[in-house]
C-alpha cells in the first residue's frame, strides 16, 4: 500500500497551498458570518501552518519534516508570505515557525465568565484583486514539486491544496492537474486537492465519489482534477465523521470555514513524523 513513508529531516515531504486571490475573494461568505472569502481562507491557512509547526516540534526544536509553500494567484502569481519570508516559496517548516509576520492576542470568554488570552502567530493576511490565473499557478506549483521530488525521491508524496471560488481565467487547467498528479515518489503519486468556496448559501458537498451532487461544469472540473483520497486521508476523514469510500476524491464544493479546516487537516495528514534523538 503506498503513502506509508514517515516524514523525517532526511526525507521531508512538501505541501503547497494555492490561494485564489482574485477580486471576487473580497465578497462575503454565504454563511452570514460577515467575513470575506479572503479573510476566512487566510485564517484557515494560518491555522494550518501552526498545526504543521506543532507536528514538527519536539521539545524546543522545530524539525524540518515538512517543506511548505503558500502561493497566491490573482493580480500576480507567486509566494505570498510576507516579512522575512517575502518572495520565498518552498520553505523548511523551521523557517516558517521562526518568522511569522506578527503575533496577535486572541481573547476567549468562557460560559462561566472567565477570560483567557492566547497569542497566535499570523503569516498570511487576506489579499484580493485581478483575475483567476489558475493555469499559471499550477505551472508554478508543478515546478516546485518537480524540484522537491527530484531531491527527495523516497519521501511521502507531496500535496497541493488549491482553494478557489471560481473558474480559471487563463485556460483549462485539466491537463496541468493531470501532469501534477502523475509526479511521484517511490511512495506514490503527488496528491492534488481542491476546495471551492462561495459567497452564496448552498449545499456543502464533501469528498464526493461521483459528480451527481455537483451543480455545474466548473465544480465537476475541479472534482475531475482532484486526487483520490489515499488510505491515510480516508482514515483521517473517518475519524472526523465523514462518510467516504475508496472512490472519494479530495474535493469540497461550497466549503464553509469548518469544512475548509477539515480539508486542510485531511489534506496534510501523514503518519506521525519520525522520532529522532539527534
Amino acid at each position: 500500500m503506498p503513502y506509508l513513508k514517515v516524514p523525517s529531516r532526511s526525507n521531508p515531504t512538501a505541501f503547497v497551498f494555492l490561494v485564489d486571490q482574485s477580486g471576487s475573494m473580497s465578497e462575503q461568505l454565504g454563511d452570514g458570518s460577515g467575513r470575506t472569502k479572503a479573510q476566512f481562507v487566510a485564517d484557515a491557512v494560518n491555522s494550518q501552518l501552526m498545526e504543521l509547526v506543532l507536528r514538527c516540534t519536539q521539545g524546543n526544536n522545530v524539525r524540518n519534516y515538512f517543506h511548505v509553500a503558500v502561493i497566491g494567484y490573482g493580480k500576480e502569481v507567486g509566494p505570498i508570505l510576507e516579512g522575512q519570508l517575502s518572495g520565498r516559496d518552498l520553505l523548511p517548516i523551521e523557517e516558517i515557525a521562526n518568522n511569522p509576520l506578527r503575533i496577535e492576542d486572541f481573547k476567549q470568554v468562557f460560559d462561566n465568565g472567565e477570560e483567557e488570552t492566547t497569542s497566535t502567530p499570523v503569516w498570511l493576511d487576506p489579499q484580493f484583486g485581478g483575475a483567476t490565473p489558475m493555469c499559471r499557478a499550477l505551472d508554478y506549483a508543478s515546478a516546485l514539486l518537480q524540484q522537491h521530488v527530484a531531491a527527495n525521491p523516497d519521501c511521502f508524496p507531496p500535496a497541493i491544496i488549491n482553494i478557489t471560488d471560481g473558474q480559471s481565467t487563463d485556460g483549462d487547467p485539466s491537463q496541468r492537474a493531470s501532469d501534477i498528479r502523475s509526479l511521484s515518489t517511490s511512495d506514490g503519486q503527488v496528491l492534488f486537492y481542491n476546495v471551492h468556496v462561495s459567497s452564496t448559501a448552498g449545499e456543502l458537498v464533501v469528498f464526493p465519489d461521483t459528480t451527481d451532487e455537483l451543480p455545474d461544469i466548473y465544480a465537476k472540473l475541479l472534482f475531475s482534477m482532484s486526487s483520490l483520497l489515499p488510505h491515510v486521508g480516508l482514515v483521517r476523514a473517518g475519524e472526523l465523521g465523514f462518510a467516504v469510500s475508496d472512490a472519494s476524491r479530495g474535493f469540497m464544493y461550497n466549503a464553509d470555514p469548518t469544512a475548509l479546516m477539515h480539508m486542510l487537516d485531511i489534506g496534510t495528514s501523514t503518519r506521525r513524523a519520525a522520532t529522532e534523538t539527534v
